[in-house]
Parts: structure tokens; C-alpha cells; sequence
């Protein structure tokens, strides 16, 4: 956590700086070489991947691997009390069926057919998945490791990280300037990340048309790199960079005078 809190304290000083430089131009978004955003992308890399590293330790324990709710669940309910995205922390039977911190109790859902759970089973990590949250209806981030006893998997321990709150956490670090506004965009386009809570989860197409979603999907073959497009009959500017940890691409974008 001092890491991601690091972080975020070098983000705010370098966007501050960059805007800085250049406000005083036509509004054509001008950061240093992609060092901004970055550091954004950074900063919800290691939320995320820190996310995944304690989960890792708690599914090397005894009591994960002990198939027993009662065992493990002050473990989860210590991490879920520790998050600073409110995230829902659930434990996951081979069968699908889970246990999460929020309800105390078995939930009446089952996660058997996600598309994420096939890994799992596999002995995989899960990082960066999309869902609704069967047990809370809310956007939502799979991260999740598997608990693994004599090959197969035993158990799961996953973390469904509201989406909303994530980007919350990151537009309260970098206060940004009004017009100026940062997301995150899977590979597919999907909106994953977004200052405005009204477009995550939505396509680019969703958002603008067809051709804009085109136009996002033309660039996705680099892993940095600059597109400017209409969005509403505005003209954005915006500069990317690929994830190699999530596979997402993040945007720092802004509306030109």
C-alpha cells in the first residue's frame, strides 16, 4: 500500500506540471512521452496487483486449503477490512458456489459459469476480468487465485473490486482540471475505467458510433501512442499506453478549445 500511495504522490506532481505546460496551448494534449499516463497506469497496476499478491498468501494458507468457511473467514474479513476500495472478498468451492465477507453466509449464486472460472480450475490466476456481481449487482474486477492441493484446485480466493470506487480512488489522486479526464479501455473496447461513472462497462461504440469505435480499434496494435477523435462534436486529444500486466490500454484524454 506505501507503494501505491508513492505512486500516486508522483502522478499528481508530474500531471500537475504537464497540464501546467500546456494549458497555455490550443488545448492539444501535450504530456511528456507517455510518462504521465504512465504513472496513472501504474497506479491502478499496483492496486490491483497488490490486490492479487495478498491473495496469493491467503491461498497458500492452511485454513484456505482447509475447504472449511469458518476457518478462513477472519483471514478474508481482515483483507476485505483493509481495502481502500471496499472491495467484496469471496471464497469459491469447486463446484462454484461461494462464501463472501459482505453477507457472512453462503451465497444463494453460483460463479461455476464465468468465463473466468475455467482458469481457476485450472490452476490460473485471474486479473482484469469484468462482471456484474452475481451477490451485489455492482461493476466489478475479478482478481483471483486458486487454492491448490495435490494439483486441483480446492478452493478460490477472489476479490470483486467495484469499478465505481477504483475510479473514485484515482480521480480524488489526480485532480484533474475540468475537460481533462483519464480511462481505461480492454482490448475489446469495453470501457473498464473512467472519470465519469455513467460510461464504464460501455463500449466505445456504445458511447459515440460505429466509426469511433473503429477508429480505438485501429490503434489498439500499439502499445503507445496518440489518437484524437470527435466525441459529441467535440474534439478530444488523448495519448495511451498498453498494460502488459492487465492487457487494458490507458487513456489521458482532453477536449480541445
Amino acid at each position: 500500500m506505501k507503494r501505491v500511495l508513492v505512486i500516486v504522490m508522483a502522478f499528481v506532481l508530474i500531471m500537475n506540471s504537464a497540464i501546467a505546460r500546456s494549458s497555455s496551448r490550443s488545448g492539444k494534449l501535450n504530456l511528456d512521452s507517455g510518462i504521465t499516463v504512465g504513472a496513472y497506469q501504474g497506479m491502478v497496476e499496483e492496486h490491483l496487483s497488490g490486490i492479487l499478491h495478498t491473495a496469493h498468501v491467503i491461498a497458500s494458507s492452511p485454513e484456505a486449503a482447509s475447504g472449511n468457511w469458518t476457518r478462513v473467514r477472519p483471514m478474508l474479513e481482515r483483507f476485505s477490512a483493509d481495502l481502500a476500495t471496499d472491495a467484496t472478498v469471496w471464497y469459491a468451492l469447486p463446484d462454484g458456489s461461494y462464501y463472501t465477507t459482505e453477507s457472512g453466509t453462503l451465497s444463494g449464486q453460483n460463479i461455476r459459469d464465468r468465463s473466468y472460472f475455467p482458469s481457476l480450475t485450472a490452476g490460473r490466476d485471474v486479473l482484469g476480468e469484468l462482471v456484474i456481481s452475481k451477490s451485489t449487482g455492482y461493476r466489478s474486477i475479478i482478481v483471483a487465485s486458486p487454492v491448490m492441493s495435490g494439483g486441483k484446485m480446492v478452493a478460490a480466493v477472489g476479490i470483486s473490486v467495484r469499478v465505481d470506487l477504483l475510479s473514485k480512488m484515482v480521480d480524488t489522486a489526480l485532480n484533474m482540471p475540468e475537460g481533462v479526464y483519464f480511462y481505461a479501455l480492454t482490448p475489446d473496447t469495453r470501457i473498464a475505467l473512467h472519470r465519469y461513472a455513467d460510461r464504464m462497462f460501455r463500449t466505445v461504440g456504445d458511447v459515440g458510433d460505429e466509426r469511433l469505435g473503429n477508429d480505438f480499434r485501429a490503434v489498439m496494435n500499439r502499445n503507445l501512442g496518440e489518437l484524437d477523435y470527435s466525441l459529441d462534436g467535440k474534439r478530444i486529444s488523448s495519448i495511451f499506453r498498453r498494460s502488459p500486466i492487465l492487457g487494458w490500454y490507458f487513456f489521458i484524454a482532453r477536449q480541445q478549445n
